[in-house]
């Protein structure tokens, strides 16, 4: 008889053997197996690409060594809005001029949500809906934009493991609803917001949509200015590859921008940055959301992402997610459920993204364990082990190692 564990070696294998975007994993940097035997936190930080290594270089020896400051006047005024258009274009569904690069995730956020704001007050309308269930830079953001502004906050509290439906909102959003600020994709469960549906509503009730992409975009297919999104925010280290500590980028609808007078006042977000003038005049565009001098050199791995993306297509990535996803909760079921654990991500492949969540009592410790054996998911408190797949770096091999490595060590401490 065959094993359980060499029916699903087998059955990884099979779809390893199918899998038409097989050929991206050798693309990226590959660790030794005695250090790295599994890893299952792609939506944290995405390996590097190997190509990245010699751009990196040639950047340093030739655009920064070479050109030294004419690379300014060369390149790099327009490198935000450039590579913006690029993951506009091929991650976002965005049309150009409406997407930035630069700052953190919570300074865009800041930045944006702020904005929203500071309009939507001198019309009445003096509150912000996010909630409970958001990511904490969200949440404390928003409340340190009611803080300020002496806004509300209108709390949403859905379920954990679905996540917030259009229905979550009735009774919130109303005439007083300046701007409403969800995430796209879960951060714990995984659970994939109907972002169409949600901001049709918001935008009939006259308030501004503001999606937070982090755990969505590269993974899941985004149509902002098909969905009549107003603002969007996300990050470029998870599914995007950019690195640690990698530029976030904002979108703002062409509409909004000549309206929306965002708070962080720099020079390179004037209209004439070398000008030197006495008086703030912000650019026109997009590019008066930029405030200080641009991450030029933190910005070029993520370009080096996007060209692959643009080569594989998000349709093509998407599909391996869910597979990926998919196989993930049938180990769970067969493996873990049995020793208690339990599956709060939602099970209908269309309504995740590309992570899911399982709850154990023990995971804490299981994932301290796991680390030192070089299987790396992630844990978020109270018990969560969240298994992040992302789909051009992550075979379905490697997936079963480390599921079969997570019920080995929560069987040994049980």
């Amino acid at each position: 008889m065959t094993s359980t564990s060499e029916h699903t070696a087998n059955i990884a294998s099979l779809l390893d053997e199918s899998d038409p975007l097989r050929r991206y994993r050798d693309y990226f940097v590959a660790p030794a197996e005695d250090q790295i035997v599994a890893y299952l936190d792609g939506n944290s930080l995405g390996r590097p690409l190997a190509a990245t290594k010699g751009r990196m270089a040639d950047f340093i020896d030739n655009e920064w060594g070479a050109r030294l400051i004419r690379s300014w006047d060369e390149r790099w005024m327009d490198e935000p809005t450039r590579v913006g258009d690029t993951l506009g274009d091929i991650v976002l569904g965005a049309a150009s001029g409406q997407t930035v690069i630069g700052d953190s995730t919570s300074v865009l956020l800041y930045k944006l949500i702020r904005a929203a704001m500071d309009g939507s007050i001198r019309s009445r309308r003096d509150e912000i809906i996010v909630d409970r269930e958001n990511f904490p830079t969200d949440r404390f953001i928003v409340e340190g934009i009611a803080a300020e502004c002496g806004a509300r906050i209108r709390w949403i509290e859905p379920d954990a493991a679905t996540g917030v439906h259009p229905e979550d909102l009735a009774g919130v959003l109303g005439p007083r609803t300046a701007v409403v600020v969800l995430s796209h994709v879960a951060y714990r469960s995984g659970f994939l917001a109907d972002a169409p549906a949600i901001t049709s509503l918001v935008k009939a009730e006259g308030a501004l949509m503001l999606w937070d992409l982090c755990h969505s975009a590269g993974s899941v297919p985004l149509h902002l200015d098909e969905w009549g999104v107003d603002l969007a925010v996300g990050c470029t280290y998870k599914y995007l590859n950019g690195g640690p500590g990698a530029p976030a980028f904002a979108y703002v609808r062409s509409e909004l921008q000549g309206r929306l007078q965002q708070p962080i006042w720099g020079w390179m977000g004037a209209n004439q940055p070398f000008g030197m003038s006495a008086n703030y005049e912000p650019a026109a565009g997009i590019r008066r959301f930029i405030t200080g001098t641009p991450p030029v050199l933190a910005m070029q791995p993520l370009k080096h992402m996007l060209e692959l993306i643009a080569e594989s297509g998000m349709p093509a990535i998407r599909a391996k997610s869910i597979a990926l996803t998919a196989h993930a909760v049938t180990l769970a079921d067969r493996w873990l459920a049995p020793l208690g654990a339990e599956m709060v991500s939602p099970r209908e492949p269309t309504e995740r993204g590309s992570h899911i969540t399982i709850n154990h009592p023990k995971f804490a410790e299981v994932t301290a364990r796991l680390w030192e054996r070089g299987v790396i998911p992630d844990f978020r408190p109270p018990h969560g082990l969240r298994i992040g797949l992302s789909p051009l770096s992550t075979s379905f091999a490697e997936l079963e190692a480390g599921m079969s490595a997570v019920r080995e060590v929560l069987t040994e401490v049980l």
